[in-house]
Formats: C-alpha cells, structure tokens, sequence
C-alpha cells in the first residue's frame, strides 16, 4: 500500500490546484483502489481524479472519495483496462482549502475488488409525439438537451436511467457531459440504439473559473489546460466547444477566450425568471453570431430542471435515422448554426427558417433582432423577414424571453 498524507494550504491551491500524488504501480495488479479522507467540516472541498502511466483515467470530482480501476470494470467516472505498470498519479482538485489548512490521507492499494452487481435498466418509455414545425428544405427540428449528468460525476441516474427519462420527455438527443471523464462514452452508442434515442457524446470541462461542454467522441480534454487549448484541442479532434452557464453563479465563465468558441449555453436552468435581462446582455457582448443552445444540467429529481427545459431544436438532415445517424447529424445542425431555444418542448418558438424567422405559438409576442428592430407577431404561425445578421428574440408582453434563434445564415 501506500500512503500520502499531510495538509493542504492556501500557499498549495496558489501555486498548483490539481497536484499529483505519485505512485508505482507493479505488472500483473489485479486492481487499484484509491480512497481519500480529509476533513470537511471547516468548509474544505477536495476533488479526486487519476491519471495512469499512459493517460487519463477519470475523475470524481467532490461527489466520491474512493474508487476502484481493474481491467474489465471500474467506479462510474473512470476508465477500466490494462493497468499499465509505471508511475500513475492519484490528481487532487484543491477546491476549496480553508485559512488554516487542511489534513489530508491519500491510501492506494492493488487488491483484488470484487465488482459490484449491475444495475436493472428501466423499461423503454412510451415517447410522446414529436412536435411538428416548419423546417427548411431537407431538414426537419428534433428537440434536445445539451446538457445533463449520471452517475459517472456527480449525477444519481445511470445511463439507462437518464436515456428512459429524456425519451418519456419527447426528447430525440440528449448530450451526456459528465465533469472531466469520458467514462460514459463507452455506454452511450447501445443505450440509445436500446432506449431510440441519440445520446450524444459529451464531456463538462470544469474549473473553478468556469465550465465548457465538448461535444463529440473526441478523447478526454485536459481541463487543468487554458480554455484556449480546449478550443483548439476541440476543433482538431473534429468535436464541438460550448461556452456553459456563463452567468451561473460561482461557476461563471472567467477564462479568457479570445477567438469564440462555436456554440455559448445561453439558456440554462440558472435562468429562473425570464425578465432578467443578463444572459441576453452576456450573448450581444460575446457576440450575437454564435450559436445559441440550452441545457437543463439536470444531476436528480428535485434539484435541477428536468431535461426538456429548456429545449434546444436543432435542424437536421431529415433523412438521418436511426440513434446513431440522428447524433451525428445533431453535431452536423450545431456546427452549421441550425438552433432555436425554447422554454420546454411545447413552449413558443422562434426559428430560422430559409433565410426568414418564423414564430410559432407566439400570438401577440415581439421579435427583437440583433440591431434593436422589433416586430410584433400574428397568428400561430408567423413568418418576418430575418432583419440584421446575428441570433434573435421571442420576447412576451410583460418582456419575459419566449425563445432564442441562431441567425438564419448558416455557417459555411
């Protein structure tokens, strides 16, 4: 076994917040269980990942102090296989360390672990019918969530159990973004072929300075990294990079991002009353012209909006079929800028359609565009010229926002 332990101050979280703990790992180790104690009670967050000899292998963030890594299995949010021999290191997330410090034990040993017993997937849901809404030519709007979490970070649903939620919401995709682990991945391709819904591989890159969602099955980014290496890390390995919840809370967007990233979670569920002015306020100072989307960063019931809320719709290839066609084609909407956001699925909506905006259920509202231009909206279904280049806004009588749009010419 060994043994790290020793105390934490300010002095440490300054000069590096995610220190390793290094330790030999021998050929032929049946397992390796990490578990960390320290003492929370002043207030100390401690985070927990690791990082093999030949890469990364996950991360718990603040949500388990133990875990388990063996060749055919490992504790939801790292990667089992080969347990390389060489030196790996046990990474620690300095979070939050009070003024006087605190105590820490860091205990790594290579007993075997029996596995733990699977868990029961829920049946497959009835889906509600997807709602209808007018779409360019060869394409047609599925309704999505970019933003959600399971058990592989700090979420209570395994994958099954989050794919039967989001297909009983109407949801056609759903992006699964764990904090900094790409664990899940390896479930998200037969879970939605089994549930008939494209789960969409996603990763939340999280720092006390701010969270960006990666979307695609592009490898882990390493979040200890400036974001704008994830930028570019992101766009060489073909993914997508979202700006998250930028006015949330402490975890605000902090990091300097000079070129944008393609996509910003303009509308979050921290957005809890429509009137307030600040997201749309964030979006025309980042810049209009990148892509809206939504994300419910649901984690359980009774803490987070449930997923749906909001909806993001994305116009797809309406030939794609099937989970695994749909996800890729989901990506393929977002890299070309096809969004609109809605409060939920059956909620009003503005969307880009061929060059015009067309408000739907939104009788009586008003479309501001990214020029300051209003226009009043008639009937249940509206067609208005799309006015000024950038995305657009479905506001109520009383200025609450309805939806948001991307701007109506598409990205090269």
């Amino acid at each position: 076994m060994t043994i790290h332990s020793g105390q934490w101050v300010r002095e440490d979280r300054a000069a590096n917040s995610w220190p390793g703990l290094p330790f030999e790992v021998p050929a032929g180790v049946p397992a390796i269980t990490v578990e960390l104690a320290f003492d929370d009670t002043r207030g100390a967050i401690l985070d927990l990942g690791c990082e093999g000899a030949a890469g990364w292998r996950g991360w718990s963030g603040g949500a388990r102090r133990t875990f388990t890594i063996a060749p055919d299995w490992a504790t939801p949010g790292y990667v089992p296989g080969d347990l390389e021999s060489g030196l790996w290191h046990v990474v620690l997330g300095l979070h939050r360390v009070p003024v006087d410090g605190v105590d820490y034990r860091v205990s790594i040993s290579f007993d075997p672990v029996a596995q733990p017993a699977p868990l029961a997937s829920p049946p497959v849901p009835s889906r509600p019918p997807v709602r209808s809404l007018p779409c360019g030519a060869g394409l047609r709007w599925v309704p999505a969530d970019f933003h959600s979490h399971t058990l592989h970070s700090d979420g209570a649903l395994t994958v099954p159990e989050l794919a039967a939620l989001a297909v009983s919401r109407g949801l056609s995709a759903l992006a699964v973004t764990d904090h900094n682990t790409v664990s899940h991945h390896a479930e998200l391709a037969d879970v939605g072929r089994q549930y008939g819904i494209a789960l969409v591989p996603g990763q939340e890159v999280t720092t006390e300075s701010g969270h960006a969602n990666a979307f695609g099955d592009i490898g882990w980014i390493d979040f200890r990294r400036p974001a704008t290496e994830w930028l570019s890390t992101v766009e060489s390995r073909g993914g997508l990079l979202s700006v998250n919840h930028p006015l949330a809370a402490d975890c605000s967007w902090r990091h300097p991002l000079p070129r944008r990233a393609p996509l910003a979670e303009i509308w979050h569920s921290t957005w809890l009353d429509p009137r307030w002015g600040g997201p749309l306020a964030w979006w025309q100072a980042w810049g209009r012209e990148v892509t809206p989307i939504g994300g419910s960063d649901w984690h359980r019931s009774g803490s987070d909006a449930i997923p749906g809320t909001p909806t993001t719709w994305v116009a797809v290839d309406a030939a794609a079929s099937g989970p695994d066609e749909l996800g890729l084609a989901v990506l393929d909407g977002l890299r070309a800028g096809r969004t609109a956001v809605s409060a939920g699925l059956d909620a009003p909506v503005l969307l880009p359609v061929d060059g015009e905006l067309v408000a739907v259920d939104a009788d009586g509202a008003l479309v501001l565009d990214a020029e300051g231009m209003r226009r009043s909206v008639r009937g249940s279904v509206c067609t208005l010229s799309a006015g000024a280049v950038g995305g657009s806004v479905l506001f109520g009588h009383d200025s609450a926002v309805l939806s948001i749009c991307a701007a109506v010419s598409a990205r090269p």
